[in-house]
């Protein structure tokens, strides 16, 4: 008997040796589930652990490995603590426990509430345990969604990591205080902003002075759980942004902005503004009301309505053809065009491309009447020739073929067995049968193979043929239109690349990535 061993712990771990090492209550799971494989007589297939995962956490993964596993069919028993250890969801025990092992012929063994699917009359045990372990994460839930927005509306800091320019207070837990390394660049971009340095230009400087953004600084000061994921050191337009608006450099705690669905559903939802709970006047300010009241006045001077047609016609589609990040909508007096953001950010990061709305204009409408020339030659199309006729005519032929092959597949077939029942009625010798059979053999073996490199080949022309049938249908509803639009755009135009325009012959590289 195969046995899978799976262990879980939920709480953050508190006695590691280091990040690598199983907490001790994981390690006494372990230790547990082994003496009793063994006291059975069951071989230990492996051991799948997870920790620091809460049992409706659907992404673990181990055990998702486990299942992958056990639809392999690799063992013949799962083996668990205690059957909220496997899951706490009943919906799960029903697809697994209930439904997925019995079919495979797993057995599911839980220690702690004697779970034993193996026991006939030890069903309605398990589905009670899904039930309560149901009604417990919902209690829970509600308990701790309860308590934190209780210590939200006390004004507490509620989160994994303090604002950026503040730290969390060692001696008071929900305070905050301030970071003065990181206070200092905060209430700099205030003073760049006032004096008339945009949001771009604001970045520009700091990235240029190599002060790290706030994620970088949260790394570099070990703050970062996860350190694998990698991310950009460098400020960005929207980070400006949120220091410049967010009131948590006043005093004020603005909290509950966002949430989840449920216990069960981990996917985020945004709450509309009146739902926000705001306590002013929890901690330090970094920057004074007097500051605060000029840089929002300044900024509701500076907005400005959405770009119409056409500038956002390109909305998302125009990318810098060395770094392949997305260009910025940009104006100058009254001339837009598109510029390479991370070139904005730090002329470091990148060389940069910039073009003019009306260039690509151009550019993108010429090219599309070149592609439609290419696609819907009118003259040909009148005197009935057909471009790809002699692609049709490859489909024919091998589309006969194939069908003439498979005859004489079927052919080779009967006569096998019209052998066989001659052999067995001694109409021919054992040695004669195989004589004959294996020249049979060879031929239908050299005919299947045939059948095989011309269906691949079929399908090349039949794909062939369907995308220029495709193009052609799609180019034919915008023949003749002399300007473009956004429509035009969505439907033919997968992305652009821009490149940076030669100084001594003005042309500027644009690649364009069509939708077929």
């Amino acid at each position: 008997m195969n046995v899978a061993i799976y262990c879980r712990l939920s709480d953050e771990d508190r006695d590691k040796l280091s990040e690598h090492d199983d907490s001790a209550s994981i390690q006494n799971q372990k230790a547990m589930l082994i003496k009793y494989a063994s006291h059975n007589g069951w071989t230990i297939h492996d051991i799948y652990s997870d920790d620091d995962y809460a049992g409706t956490d659907r992404n673990r993964p181990e055990f998702n490995r486990l299942i992958l596993d056990a639809r392999a069919r690799k063992f013949n028993i799962v083996l668990c603590k205690s059957q909220s250890r496997f899951t706490r969801e009943l919906e799960l025990v029903e697809k697994y426990i209930n439904g997925l092992f019995p079919r495979l012929g797993i057995r599911f063994v839980s220690l702690v509430d004697s779970a034993d699917t193996d026991n006939k009359g030890n069903k309605k045990a398990r589905q009670i345990n899904g039930l309560v372990n149901e009604w417990f994460l919902e209690e829970l839930s509600d308990n701790i969604r309860s308590v934190l927005t209780s210590r939200r509306e006390q004004g507490y800091h509620i989160g994994s990591f303090a604002p950026y320019g503040y730290m969390k207070d060692p001696a008071k837990k929900g305070h905050l205080i301030i970071d003065p390394d990181a206070a200092a660049v905060v209430r700099e971009i205030h003073a760049l902003f006032l004096a008339g340095t945009g949001k771009q230009g604001i970045c520009r400087i700091l990235n240029e002075r190599g002060v790290p953004n706030p994620t970088e600084y949260k790394r570099l000061h070990g703050m970062v759980r996860n350190k694998h994921v990698q991310s950009s050191p460098l400020w960005s337009y929207f980070t400006i942004t949120n220091i410049l608006t967010n009131e948590v450099y006043i005093g004020n705690m603005i909290q509950g902005k966002s949430g989840v669905v449920s216990y069960k559903n981990q996917e985020k939802i945004s709450y509309p503004q009146e739902q926000w709970i705001v306590v002013k006047g929890t901690h330090e300010p970094i920057i004074d009301q007097e500051t605060w009241d000029r840089v929002q006045a300044l900024i509701a001077e500076k907005a400005t309505p959405a770009p119409k047609e056409p500038e956002g016609m390109f909305a998302r589609k125009v990318r810098c053809f060395y770094c392949g990040s997305r260009l910025r909508s940009v104006k100058s007096g009254n001339k837009r065009g598109f510029k390479c953001e991370r070139h904005s950010l730090s002329h470091d990061a990148c060389i940069g491309a910039y073009i003019s709305l009306r260039k690509l204009e151009r550019i993108v409408a010429a090219q599309l009447q070149i592609l439609s020339e290419e696609l819907l030659d009118e003259e040909l199309l009148e005197n009935g020739v057909d471009p790809f006729a002699d692609l049709h005519v490859q489909e024919e032929e091998m589309e006969t073929t194939i069908k003439r092959l498979n005859r004489s597949i079927e052919q080779d077939n009967f006569a096998m067995r019209s052998m066989y029942m001659d052999k067995v009625k001694g109409i021919i010798s054992e040695s004669e049968y195989i004589e004959q059979s294996v020249k049979v053999t060879e031929e239908k073996i050299a005919f299947e193979k045939q059948v095989t490199e011309l269906s691949e080949q079929l399908t090349q022309i039949q794909t062939t043929i369907a995308i220029h049938e495709n193009k052609k249908l799609i180019t034919s509803q915008y023949v003749g239109t002399r300007k473009l639009s956004k429509e035009m755009v969505s439907v033919l135009i997968d992305y652009i690349l821009l490149g940076r325009t030669d100084t001594l012959t003005k042309e500027t590289p644009v690649e364009i990535h069509w939708n077929f």
